[in-house]
Order: C-alpha cells, then structure tokens, then sequence
C-alpha cells in the first residue's frame, strides 16, 4: 500500500502502539494513561475487553474493533484517518501489539506514509516469564504460537531440538498436552517452566521436563508460555551420537560416502565411538 491512495491533509496524526497489562489493572504506565487520554481513537483487538479497562482508568473514547480478521480492511480506515490528523491508539486484549498479536500490518503501512509510529511499551507475557523462570535470559528466540501445518510444525519443533538459546513459546490451554508431547521427544532432559495467569490471582509456574510437565498436568487452564530451556549439545555432539546408533557396517559405508579411505575411515570410527583404533580395525579384518 502506498500513500498516493490515501487523501493525504497537511498534518498526520500520530499512531501510538500501546500495552497494556496482561491480568493484574495496576500494571499500566503513566504515560500508556496519558496517551489512551489524549488520542482521538482507540483501535482495539476486543473493544468490549478494553472498555473494562477504560472505565478503569475513567477514559471515554470513540473505539474501533481491529484484529485479525479485519485486519486488512481496518487498515485502510485507520490510516486515512491518520492522514486526515486523527491519533489513533492501537491496543491489544492484554500486553504489547504486535508481538503474536495484531498491529504489524498497520505499523507497516503508517511508515509506508510516512506517519510517526510511537512505542507505548509495558507488559508482555514472553519477557514477563522468562525473567523468573531460572532458565537463562541472556539470549533467546520468540517463536510465538507453533504453526498447525504439520510440515511448518515439523520445522520449528526441529528448530527447538537444535537451539542453542532459550526458547519462548505460546500455547492456549486446548493445544497444551499435544504439544508438550511432542516437545517430550526432543527436548529429552531439557528444563522446561510453564507460566500461566500471569499477574493474576491464580499465577502458576510449573517446571520439569516435558515428559514430567505431561504426567503432572490433568487439566490445562489459560494461555500458557512456555519457556525452554536452550539444547546445550554442540551440532558436532548431536552429530556424533546419532552416527553411533548405526551399526559399525552402516558407520563404515557413512564415511566411505564421503570419500574417505579405510585407514581414515578406521580412525574416525574410533574417535566418534571413544575406543581404540586397533578395536575397531579388527572388526573389518
């Protein structure tokens, strides 16, 4: 989308992307009130559970419903109004737009036209437990929901098996053992926190393996996040252990594939399995 579609006046309004708390009503910035306060609209991912929130903070403001099913047609309509010199507010039903919520599309589009995007920022779910999960925060990839398709699926669980930081994932309650059974066949001991109702009277945080979370949960309630703990295995280790499952005939023909001769083939043997070479040289006498 470009700007020349829009019926642009001299003065653009100004998108403000603001979170908002994920459970408990105290957890809202000064400058979040400020801001729902002072704009002319407020686009909201479910404008009856945001009204809550205004009558909270005592905020009368015209509301337009955007999410994800309209979100292409919403689009269009905010961003004309922000180029007619309306400020809008975008806020989701909890936390921060954007992140595995609506919002990048009209982000995208206001830049496009070159309309100022302001960060309201506060609580998100993700960052929220991870900082009291014990599992390390130094690095770690956001994978949001898992994708349904199965192959897309199959990639990012592969993803998960091989990352060398911690993992974050979402996961609705409904979705929740079949996804902690498939995590259970990659992640082997791997620490594993489940979060769940953050901020909110009933907070849990639940850790083990997957294996373990799976036998202990009966009936999952909530949004979950899920924080992994990183794979602390080197590609090369991963690489190694597979190759000894083999058989020492199919170990040998890996190597041969690869050109190597039967001296080299010999001693590489010997090294991925930690034995002597002359053990494994008698094996192919």
């Amino acid at each position: 989308m470009k700007s020349e579609k829009y019926d642009i006046q001299q003065t653009l309004g100004e998108l403000y992307i603001v979170a908002t708390p994920i459970g408990n009503l105290e957890d809202i910035t000064l400058r979040a009130i400020r801001i729902l306060k002072q704009v002319d609209i407020i686009a909201a991912e479910d404008t009856r559970h945001t009204l809550k929130l205004l009558n909270h903070l005592e905020i009368t403001k015209p509301m337009i419903s955007y999410h994800r099913h309209n979100e292409e047609v919403k689009t269009d309509e905010l961003i004309q109004k922000l180029l007619e010199g309306k400020s809008i507010a975008l806020v989701s039903d909890a936390g921060t737009p954007v992140i595995s919520d609506p919002g990048e599309e009209i982000v995208k589009v206001a830049l496009e036209n070159h309309i100022k995007v302001n960060p309201i920022p506060g609580p998100c779910a993700a960052i929220t437990a991870l900082i009291v999960s014990g599992i390390d925060a130094k690095e770690f990839t956001f994978l949001g929901f898992l994708p349904l398709n199965k192959k897309n699926r199959k990639e990012k669980l592969e993803q998960i098996k091989k990352n060398e930081t911690t993992t974050i994932l979402y996961e609705a309650p409904h979705k929740l053992m079949q996804t902690l059974e498939e995590l259970s066949r990659i992640t082997e001991n791997r620490k594993i926190v489940l979060a769940r109702e953050l901020t909110k009277i009933h907070e849990e945080y639940i850790a083990g393996t997957a294996e373990e979370l799976k036998n202990s949960i009966q009936n999952p309630k909530g949004e979950y996040v899920i924080i992994i703990e990183k794979n602390k295995k080197s590609e090369q280790q991963e690489q190694k252990e597979t190759l000894n499952e083999l058989t020492l005939k199919e170990h040998y023909h890996y190597y041969e594939q690869r050109g190597f001769n039967k001296k080299e083939i010999i001693k590489q043997i010997a090294k991925d399995r930690n034995v002597n070479k002359n053990e494994i040289y008698q094996k192919f006498i």
